[in-house]
C-alpha cells in the first residue's frame, strides 16, 4: 500500500469516525438507505466486543477506558472505538445493539443486527466465565427464532473475531508455555469450521472471519524486549493457525454452491504491515507502536487498576492517546483501528 492510498484511506476512516459519533448525520442516514438497512451481527472476543462483558467484570467498564470516545467506560477494550464500530462504518451501517443491552431492555434499534460478542472469550471456554462462541451462537439462533419475519440471507453480515483467548488459556494453564499447539489448532479450526457452518444455517449467508493476529507482537509479549521486538516465537504460533484457517475458509467456500461467501479479514497482515513501518534499529518511533499507551504501574498492575485501600491510580497514560498503536497490553487504541480498517477496507467491501 504506497503512501497517497494509504492517506486516501485514513481520511475515509476519519470522515467515518465522524459519521459513526453522529447518529443523525446526513451521510449516515445516506449510506444506510444505499445499503438497504444492512443488518451486522457478531460474535468473539474482546476486539469486537461493544459492551457485553458485564460492568461487575470491572475492566473496560472502567476508567481510562473509553476517554478517547465516548469520554466515559463504554465497556470497549479501548480507548475508544473498536474494530466492530469501523467495520459498521464501512459496510454503511451502524455499530449493532449489544446482546446485553438488548435482553436488558436498552432502548437502541435492533434494525443494525445485533453484537453477541464478549471479551475474554474464545471458540472454547477460557479463563473468563463468559459464554464462548458456541453459546453465543446459540443466542444468535434464539434471537432468529424469535423474530420470525426477520430476513437475513440478503441483508445481512456476520463478522467473527475469535481464538486469541484459546491459545492464551492454554499459555496460562501450561504455566506460561504453549503446549501441545498442533492438537490445540486443529481443535479450534475444526470448530470453528462447524460454527461458520450453523451461522450459514441460520440464514446469514456473508461472513467476514479474521485471521489471528501477530501474537508476538502484542505489548504483553514485548515488554520483556523493551517494547521493541515481536517475539518470533510466538508469531510462529499465529502463522500455524492462520494457514489452517485459510485453507479451511477455501474449501468451505469451494464446496458453497449458492451466493454465500466468508471473507478473510487479514488483520495479522495489517498489524504487521503498521508496526513493521517503523521497526527498525535505533528509530525512535519504535517504542510508540509497541508499546502501550496504558500500562500497570508494575508487572501486577493492569490499564485500569486502583489500590483498593489508597484509591490511588495503579497505572498510567501516555500523552497523545492518537500516537500509539495499542491501548493497553493487549488491545489497539482507536488510531490503532483506524489503521487496521484502513488496511482491510477492500476485503470488509466484499461483504456488502
Amino acid at each position: 500500500m504506497n503512501l497517497q492510498t494509504s492517506l486516501v484511506l485514513f481520511c475515509f476512516l476519519t470522515t467515518i469516525t465522524a459519521v459513526i459519533s453522529n447518529e443523525n448525520s446526513p451521510v449516515s442516514t445516506r449510506q444506510h438507505h444505499q445499503k438497504h438497512n444492512l443488518k451486522l451481527f457478531v460474535f468473539g472476543d474482546s476486539y469486537v466486543d461493544t459492551g457485553n462483558l458485564p460492568k461487575s467484570a470491572g475492566g473496560s467498564w472502567q476508567p481510562p477506558y473509553g476517554i478517547t470516545f465516548p469520554g466515559s467506560p463504554s465497556g470497549r477494550f479501548s480507548d475508544g472505538r473498536v474494530f466492530t464500530d469501523y467495520i459498521a462504518g464501512i459496510l454503511g451501517t451502524k455499530s449493532p445493539i449489544t446482546y446485553r443491552g438488548w435482553k436488558s431492555g436498552e432502548k437502541k434499534s435492533i434494525r443494525y443486527g445485533m453484537n453477541f460478542a464478549y471479551g475474554g472469550t474464545g471458540v472454547f471456554d477460557t479463563f473468563v466465565n463468559q459464554p464462548n462462541m458456541t453459546t453465543q451462537i446459540d443466542y444468535f439462533q434464539q434471537y432468529v427464532q424469535q423474530k420470525h419475519d426477520l430476513q437475513l440471507s440478503s441483508s445481512s453480515v456476520a463478522i467473527i473475531s475469535v481464538a486469541g483467548n484459546d491459545y492464551a488459556a492454554n499459555y496460562i494453564k501450561s504455566n506460561n508455555t504453549f503446549q501441545d499447539i498442533p492438537d490445540l489448532a486443529k481443535s479450534i479450526i475444526k470448530q470453528l469450521v462447524y460454527n461458520i457452518k450453523r451461522i450459514r444455517e441460520l440464514g446469514v449467508q456473508k461472513i467476514g472471519i479474521t485471521s489471528m493476529v501477530p501474537l508476538g507482537c502484542l505489548p504483553q509479549f514485548t515488554a520483556s524486549a523493551a517494547y521493541q521486538n515481536c517475539s518470533k516465537t510466538v508469531n510462529s504460533l499465529a502463522e500455524f493457525h492462520n494457514q489452517m484457517l485459510v485453507e479451511s475458509v477455501k474449501k468451505l467456500n469451494n464446496e458453497s454452491a449458492d451466493q454465500s461467501l466468508i471473507a478473510m479479514l487479514d488483520v495479522y497482515k495489517a498489524f504487521s504491515s503498521i508496526l513493521q513501518q517503523n521497526i527498525s534499529t535505533g528509530n525512535s518511533k519504535v517504542e510508540s507502536l509497541l508499546k502501550p499507551c496504558c500500562q500497570g504501574a508494575s508487572k501486577q498492575y493492569q490499564c485500569g487498576n486502583i489500590d483498593a485501600r489508597t484509591k490511588m491510580l495503579k497505572y498510567s497514560v501516555c500523552g497523545n492517546h492518537s500516537s500509539s498503536f495499542f491501548w493497553d497490553m493487549i488491545h489497539p487504541s482507536q488510531q490503532g483501528w483506524i489503521a487496521v480498517s484502513s488496511h482491510l477496507w477492500s476485503s470488509i467491501l466484499q461483504l456488502v
